[in-house]
């Protein structure tokens, strides 16, 4: 069973997203902020496959979460989910993969298409199995 870490400040986010991914048989931890989710990551004694992160919460933004979290956990994959355009976000000097961005208000089949894609994806640089 894969576990993703849910982190958005938004509680309803949280919940919703919760729901869809225990429904599709995923463990989930939960978090409502970057420094919450770094501690969740840290008390967490298993693999954590995938970060789906809010990009844009007070403190820590998503993509530096992200990047602290890849640090100490180089193999999880990290999808970053927010209400506003990917273009809005990198003028914000957010830069996100497009491949790894889901937009908010996310539908059941958006969020779970998005995961699993995250999952399957092979990076050209990753060491082998």
């Amino acid at each position: 069973m894969e576990t993703i870490l849910v982190v958005d400040d938004e509680v309803q986010v949280r919940n919703l997203a919760r729901d869809i991914l225990v429904g599709a048989g995923y463990r989930v931890l939960e978090a409502e902020d970057g420094e919450s989710a770094l501690r969740v990551a840290d008390e967490h004694q298993g693999t954590i496959h995938v970060l789906l992160t809010d990009v844009v919460m007070p403190g820590m933004n998503g993509k530096q979460l992200g990047d602290a979290l890849t640090a100490r956990r180089p193999d999880i994959k990290t999808i970053f989910m927010s209400g506003r355009a990917a273009e809005v976000i990198s003028e914000a000097g957010v830069l996100i993969p497009v491949d790894a961005f889901v937009a908010k208000p996310f539908t059941v089949d958006r969020l779970l298409k998005k995961v699993r894609e995250r999952l399957e994806y092979r990076s050209p640089f990753s060491r082998p199995r």
